[in-house]
């Protein structure tokens, strides 16, 4: 029983380690300007550092 809550909690920090990592490169690859751009590039900014604390408490976890 142990195996498969370990295998899970890993599962998710992996899950928000690449979510959170490809919401970064995805909020520099905009080629939207203007305001549109901010907004977009804020977002992805968010649920990027979102991923990425995610990611810290599953590594406190695991």
């Amino acid at each position: 029983m142990g195996e498969i809550v370990f295998t899970l909690k890993f599962a998710v920090f992996i899950l928000a380690l690449v979510l959170g990592l490809s919401c970064i490169v995805m909020g520099f690859l905009s080629t939207k300007s203007g305001a549109e751009a901010m907004k977009e590039r804020i977002e992805y900014g968010f649920l990027g550092v979102s991923g990425l604390a995610v990611t810290g408490l599953m590594l406190y976890a695991l």
